[in-house]
């Protein structure tokens, strides 16, 4: 489960770029996971830094007529978990993810330490 006692030595804050359907079902779930993907998504793609995922919830999220809103979320996930992973780097120097595959989201959401936060929000105009 969620150990909120973790160090900030011991995590590693990550961000995630939702629309509004993912955003609720995060809420359904207490804000201590994320939704399975869909079967056409077979990444879950957590970004490293704000200002990329702010850029996605912003422009693709709140910028698409039929989604409307986006969303900036942030939580902590441990870096042992994430050790297994390597950082992706997907354009600019900001523009890093981890690449975890769909069938390990259930791993990955146990290895969150605390809650996922709303940071940042975008609607359309």
């Amino acid at each position: 489960m969620n150990d909120v006692n973790a160090t900030i030595a011991e995590v590693t804050l990550l961000y995630r770029p939702v629309g509004p359907k993912e955003l609720k079902l995060i809420e359904a779930s207490g804000f201590r996971e994320f939704p399975p993907r869909l079967p056409e998504q077979p990444i879950f793609y957590p970004v490293l830094n704000e200002e990329y995922a702010a850029a996605i919830a912003k422009d693709w999220n709140a910028g698409n007529p039929s989604i409307g809103s986006g969303f900036v979320t942030r939580f902590a996930v441990r870096n042992t978990y994430l050790s297994k992973f390597t950082v992706q780097k997907v354009g600019s120097a900001i523009h890093q993810e981890y690449w975890i595959p769909a069938d390990e989201l259930n791993e990955f959401n146990a290895n969150i330490v605390g809650k996922i936060e709303v940071i940042r929000e975008f609607h359309s105009k």
